[in-house]
């Protein structure tokens, strides 16, 4: 679990406070292609990816549409899913082999009444999630394919070598053939 605790310490959670978090969370394993989450479900569990690569995507007339990729050391949820218990609306599939510590819903609930540095820790998950959301969607709007790419080489180089094109491709809102493009075009 120490790439947990290294995230809590980092955001400032203590360590008495760590212990109480982490004495119920367990390790789970996926392989490629089993799903975490799939539409229509209803999640009990949030996770902590320790390896591994998952997908967030949602059919549309035939077609997955890839919305985000969860990677090591981020949390795999579907969070409106978790957090006010309605059927999913995405699925979530393990890209890659993987391994997730499990917090489940009900411990979820149980550390945000009991403790006040995972209160806070909530908080600052909510507020990462509601910028990322923010910058993808203003992205999206204002940028060209090329600067998304762009960005996308800037702040994640690790996904263009675990993540299959045709997913990028999705995300960034093109076909994989004019994501080629804009590789090649980029060298």
């Amino acid at each position: 679990m120490n790439a947990l605790e290294t995230y809590f310490q980092q955001i400032g959670i203590s360590r008495a406070d760590q212990e109480t978090i982490l004495v119920d969370i367990k390790p789970k394993s996926f392989q490629k292609g089993d799903y975490f989450l799939q539409e229509g479900q209803t999640t009990q569990q949030i996770g902590f990816v320790l390896t591994g690569v998952f997908q967030y995507f949602f059919n549309h007339d035939g077609d997955e549409i890839t919305t985000y990729i969860a990677s090591e050391n981020s949390f795999v949820v579907s969070l409106g899913c978790f957090l006010k218990q309605v059927p999913a609306k995405e699925n979530i599939r393990a890209l890659t082999d993987a391994k997730v510590l499990i917090i489940s819903k009900a411990q979820f609930d149980a550390l945000r009444a009991q403790s006040e540095s995972f209160r806070q820790f909530y908080v600052e998950l909510l507020e990462s999630q509601i910028v990322c959301i923010d910058d993808s969607r203003f992205d999206l709007i204002t940028l060209t394919a090329e600067e998304r790419y762009q960005k996308l080489l800037a702040e994640e180089p690790h996904l263009l070598q675990k993540v299959p094109q045709q997913y990028l491709a999705s995300i960034l809102g093109v076909t994989p053939r004019h994501l080629s493009r804009i590789r090649k075009n980029s060298r």
